[in-house]
């Protein structure tokens, strides 16, 4: 579905990842691995168009977009859902999610009314909260609400900066058992996760991200046994005690359980 050929990026003229090679396949979770300043949130704002490609092509359905606007690319079906929620507070849950799906309004306003349903039923504390002003959410309804906007422009790509940071066990639950429901459904995502262990048990492949550069990739599960990334990753997030991994690992175990029911 998208490929990044050579892909460097950065901010002004200074490049932060460098020569990247990827691709989401249709229907595929792809788990962007690494540090924090790895450079993964700057090469998800470059695949969404919020920052200039230095050097390199992003394809998207066979077509090249790295020169398209962030609207033209939302209207060919990528939507991005930022790290830190980034949600509007001084507006409603009626009004962020409208303007989600503002672009295609312009083109087919039945479509984002059925959107709306759609997205509603997957959020159903929205639908309750739907004319309230959600300055006073929680942290996990902000997340909610912040993927729901993405999801209203009817992505085929949907792209999730850092979706569990900051919530509690039952949300982060919550979010993992979505992501891998709107995979089921054949929507390829794109997922930048602190919690390295979680986010590649539910990953069909993944990446790992070090100084701007990918230095590994494979399946999700073959990356989740190796020791080169538990080492280094799988304790981000989670913990760094024995009790903490096994949580982990109970918790990535439910993960598999829902996605097979």
């Amino acid at each position: 579905m998208i490929e990044l050929r050579g892909l460097s990026t950065g901010y002004g003229g200074t490049a932060v990842v460098h020569d990247i090679d990827m691709e989401v396949r249709a229907g595929e979770i792809v788990t962007l691995v690494g540090a924090n300043g790895a450079g993964k949130s700057t090469l998800v704002k470059t695949i969404s168009g919020l920052l200039r490609v230095h050097r390199g092509e992003i394809v998207f359905e066979g077509k090249r977009i790295e020169a398209l606007s962030p609207r033209a690319r939302v209207l060919l079906g990528i939507a991005h859902a930022p790290e830190g929620r980034q949600t509007f507070s001084g507006l409603t849950v009626a009004e962020n999610l409208e303007l989600g799906g503002l672009v295609r309004r312009r083109r087919s306003p039945d479509v984002v009314a059925r959107q709306m349903n759609e997205v509603c039923r997957r959020f159903p504390v929205l639908r309750e909260r739907m004319h309230e002003v959600v300055v006073n959410f929680s942290g996990g309804q902000h997340q909610m609400l912040a993927i729901a906007r993405a999801l209203m422009a009817a992505p085929k790509l949907l792209i999730l900066d850092e979706p569990s940071l900051g919530l509690s066990p039952v949300l982060v639950t919550q979010i993992f058992h979505l992501i891998a429901g709107l995979r089921e459904q054949g929507m390829a995502i794109l997922l930048c996760e602190q919690n390295a262990r979680l986010s590649l048990a539910i990953s069909d492949r993944g990446y790992v991200i070090e100084n701007g550069r990918v230095t590994l990739s494979g399946k999700g599960v073959d990356l989740l046994n190796s020791s080169e990334v538990a080492e280094k990753y799988l304790g981000v997030g989670a913990g760094s005690g024995p009790m903490d991994e096994a949580r982990d690992e109970e918790f990535a175990s439910k993960l598999r359980l829902l996605m097979q029911a």
